[in-house]
């Protein structure tokens, strides 16, 4: 008699967008933290033993400690986010552990609330609504909440990967020259508008918006310091959609002086904090890291998770793996 081998066991860390995984749940154990907050450390720990797979989102550190209390079964983690800095990828090179991630599918979503945020901070609409919201006396005036003009403004873009280059082709609307930083230069077609490579000094030195799209990771934390900052043109405006990169204390100083004349935040370095010195910015516009929160693209994002997991647990290969930096 044939011995049937029990299915495999899959954690999966946060509740994911509707319909995601029924996909999965037929061919492997599925335990869901069914919330939409992660889970404490402790938690963690305990869920992750024995697993085989693990769709973790970017608040789950996987280190070495999460390693060992997953043990020797594991095979696979599969993060459900297009960046991987919560995940130690030379310890799981080292255990035979594959990472994947979901790029590609939130490009759009992501570049369209750069672009959102972008609006908002130079036609300064957040202190528009809080105004309204807050009942006091207002008339229109010649002088009243006067904003930025984006048509023929210099953009920089600092990363040109997919999401920088959604967001240069965007520009070509709004007459906005492009100029850009990015360690290569992109391959496959050139981003519409023909933007300019530029030293990261010198990209800054013009550009009177800056929309920050690169990814975090050792070279790039708080690469836009309070000297860097310096730098971009006397009422610049910076928009940030990865945490870490631009120093959000000196960010705040900025605009605190006047030598800014807004930003944004989307993504935030020690989430769900926000600084202080930022939430007393009224030129400040901050966003609950929605970038990528349309329901088409969780799914997508979800989707992709789970065909990581679906390809490595019957021995193919993965979709979107991450190799080590």
């Amino acid at each position: 008699m044939t011995e049937t081998l029990p299915p495999p066991s899959v954690l999966v860390t946060r509740r994911l967008a509707p319909g995601v995984l029924e996909r999965l749940t037929p061919f492997c154990a599925v335990t869901l933290h069914d919330d939409d907050l992660p889970m404490a450390r402790p938690e963690l720990l305990s869920a992750v033993a024995g697993r085989t797979a693990v769709i973790t989102t970017l608040d789950d550190v996987v280190d070495a400690e999460f390693l060992d209390a997953a043990g020797p079964s594991l095979r696979l983690v599969a993060n459900h986010a297009v960046g991987a800095h919560n995940v130690d990828l030379a310890a799981c090179a080292a255990r035979g552990v594959t990472v994947t991630n979901t790029p590609g599918v939130l490009t759009e979503s992501t570049a369209d609330m750069a672009w959102a945020l972008l609006l908002a901070a130079t036609r300064r609409l957040g202190e528009g609504e809080r105004l309204l919201r807050s009942g006091r006396p207002w008339a229109w005036a010649p002088n009243f909440l006067l904003g930025m003009e984006l048509s023929g403004t210099p953009l920089g873009i600092l990363g040109m990967g997919r999401i920088g280059q959604a967001v240069a082709r965007r520009a070509a609307a709004f007459n906005m020259p492009v100029c850009y930083h990015n360690r290569t230069r992109p391959s496959g077609d050139t981003p519409q508008g023909d933007p300019r490579w530029l030293p990261l000094d010198e990209l800054l030195d013009r550009s009177q918006v800056l929309v920050v799209t690169c990814p975090l990771n050792a070279a790039t934390r708080h690469l836009l310091d309070a000297e860097r900052l310096a730098r971009l043109p006397e009422g610049a405006v910076v928009v940030s959609m990865t945490a870490g990169v631009v120093d959000e204390e000196a960010l705040a100083a900025a605009l605190d002086s006047g030598a800014l004349f807004a930003a944004a935040v989307d993504n935030f370095e020690h989430e769900p904090e926000v600084p202080a010195a930022l939430l007393a910015q009224e030129r400040a516009v901050l966003a609950p890291h929605l970038g990528s929160a349309t329901v088409r693209t969780r799914q997508a994002m979800g989707g992709l998770a789970v065909d990581n997991v679906l390809a490595v647990l019957a021995g193919s290969d993965p979709l979107t793996p991450i190799g080590t930096r």
